[in-house]
């Protein structure tokens, strides 16, 4: 198996599993009790809070442990407007962030919220002028991804943070797909609260956290007792936590080496398929992207019909966002970028990681070649088009 959907998840990494077991059967104290067994709980949370703030220039008490990034971006956004509300009921967003942040504004928006949804251009960029002029006296949030989760784009976070800070206004990133594969110091950047999960850097499912900068006043998020400093009730999750906080301590000391292998193996692979398949796109900016995610979109193909067949050759791959993998509808990611439903609807989403190699990239590209012409012969719009009847939209719109 090659597996290329390291953006959906990614391997449990030997090490992190070997740091969590202890956690599950021998030292299984509740962190909250006042024993010594309790008490090595309680360190080892306290280590791996430690271990996470170091990645972003964070300060250990600043980390808020959660079941994952979802959980993280509904903290940020709710818990800003209940306690903002008498200021403002304003927030800017963008039209392609993942679905935490879309749904929990739209579910924000029936409580009385007032949502400003920018538009990004054909790479899936900001543009900041667009930002600046959104700003009202009633804004109280900016929540704009760090990089998107389908087609790789890194967005000017630093500019836009120091836009929030000369405003006075909080800004959020999800930071999902982008902690510990691009550099992060929250302070350099002016970022008040960061989401990231722990299963896209090797780490264990169903552990997240929340950065929220010290002097942020906002409300708790689940309530029913005194952990994580009295704002997220619930026993901790130890033996994620822990795995967590190992997985970005081994992320971060691999960083610079990893995602340089990746950017080397990533440009092969969107140079080959850019060269070798006629009628294809590179969607997502070219060198603003994150390290380890390639995005095209084949014309006269069915993305799901893709996926498909390359299962059977062995390949995981995607077609979008694994949360709407199931959905027919196309990716609301590639329609911002201004691709019509033909073409979104055949899009490849291929992310590396840090056991994939040259061979595997190269063999992954050869399959998809003659699985792209072997759809393509059993298409009737391909036929049209080769009969001179119609014309590619990708040749005549995209390039």
């Amino acid at each position: 198996m090659i597996y290329l959907d390291n953006a959906a998840t990614t391997r449990t990494a030997p090490e992190v599993v070997e740091a969590m077991l202890p956690y599950f059967s021998e030292l299984y104290g509740n962190p909250s009790s006042i024993y010594s067994l309790a008490g090595k709980s309680k360190e080892a949370i306290d280590k791996a809070r430690a271990q996470i703030a170091n990645v972003i220039g964070a300060k250990p008490e600043e980390i808020y442990f959660t079941a994952g990034g979802s959980e993280a971006d509904n903290w940020a956004l709710k818990a800003t407007f209940e306690y903002f509300k008498g200021k403002g009921n304003h927030i800017i967003t963008t039209k392609i962030e993942h679905h935490a942040i879309l749904h929990t504004c739209e579910y924000l928006e029936k409580l009385g919220a007032r949502v400003t949804y920018l538009d990004v251009d054909k790479d899936g960029l900001v543009d900041i002028e667009e930002l600046k002029a959104a700003i009202t006296p009633e804004t109280i949030l900016i929540s704009i991804m760090f990089a998107n989760n389908e087609i790789g784009t890194i967005e000017p976070i630093k500019e836009i943070g120091e836009i929030a800070k000369e405003h006075n206004i909080l800004f959020h990133t999800d930071a999902v797909q982008a902690f510990c594969q691009v550099p992060i110091n929250v302070d350099e950047m002016h970022i008040d609260m960061l989401s990231s999960s722990g299963h896209k850097i090797n780490g264990p499912k169903g552990i997240g956290f929340l950065y929220i900068r010290k002097g942020v006043k906002i409300k708790s998020f689940v309530h029913g007792g005194a952990q994580e400093r009295k704002r997220r009730a619930g026993t901790e999750n130890v033996p994620g936590i822990v795995g967590y906080g190992k997985a970005a301590e081994m992320a971060n000391a691999s960083m610079a080496e990893r995602t340089a292998k990746e950017i080397e193996l990533r440009d092969h692979m969107i140079e080959r398929l850019s060269n070798e398949i006629p009628h294809a796109k590179l969607n997502g900016h070219k060198t603003k992207r994150l390290p380890n995610n390639v995005n095209f979109s084949f014309e006269f193909v069915e993305g799901e019909s893709l996926l498909l067949w390359l299962d059977q050759a062995g390949i995981c791959a995607s077609s979008g966002s694994a949360c709407t993998s199931g959905s027919l509808d196309p990716s609301h990611v590639l329609l911002a970028i201004g691709l019509v439903h033909d073409i979104a609807h055949g899009s490849l989403r291929l992310t590396l990681g840090a056991d994939t190699t040259l061979e595997d990239v190269d063999y992954a590209v050869d399959k998809i070649k003659e699985i792209v012409q072997n759809c393509r012969n059993m298409s009737p719009l391909y036929e049209d088009y080769k009969a001179g009847k119609t014309k590619s939209i990708i040749d005549t719109q995209y390039k």
